[in-house]
């Protein structure tokens, strides 16, 4: 299946539901370049209530949305955009999008191109004028990916765990 291009009317894009959030955990982990933990850890860490948690405070901002793609309605693929006024270019606003991450079998198909282009079109529905993303370093094909949709990799990200 992997590799096959998807018809894009195949894909449903909709918010996320909390019925949702184990997968979607799932799927965020399934991506992590680091990922160890086998098919059971990750089934039992996506069960745990934080989750849920997140979820709801998503949820109830108005600035965040959690998305699931969907294919025959089993939930493939999820990201989250975040919308940020700023003062930087006359106040402009920009999207942040977050957590993009396609099922592993379902790589490559253009499912995440779909996803891309409808969190675009979203965010510019809201106002946002330009979206940015991060992505781990050593994800070497999601950079390709992004550089190919017409991302550019402009500046240099830093982070730390506060």
């Amino acid at each position: 299946m992997s590799g096959t291009k998807t018809d894009p009317s195949e894909i449903t894009i909709r918010p996320a539901r909390r019925e949702d959030i184990r997968r979607v955990a799932s799927l965020i982990m399934l991506g992590a370049a680091t990922q160890t933990l086998t098919p059971a850890e990750i089934e039992a860490e996506a069960a745990h209530p934080s989750y849920e948690h997140a979820f709801d405070e998503i949820a109830a901002s108005p600035d965040n949305t959690l998305f699931v793609a969907e294919r025959e309605g089993e939930v493939i693929g999820t990201f989250q955009v975040t919308l940020i006024p700023g003062i930087v270019s006359r106040g402009r606003k920009r999207a942040k999008f977050e957590s993009v991450h396609v099922a592993p079998e379902c790589r490559g198909m253009g499912i995440g191109a779909v996803m891309i282009a409808f969190a675009i079109d979203f965010a510019k529905g809201r106002g946002a004028e330009v979206a940015e993303l991060t992505s781990n370093k050593s994800r070497l094909d999601a950079h390709r990916f992004y550089r190919n949709l017409g991302f550019d990799q402009s500046h240099e990200g830093f982070k730390i765990v506060v």
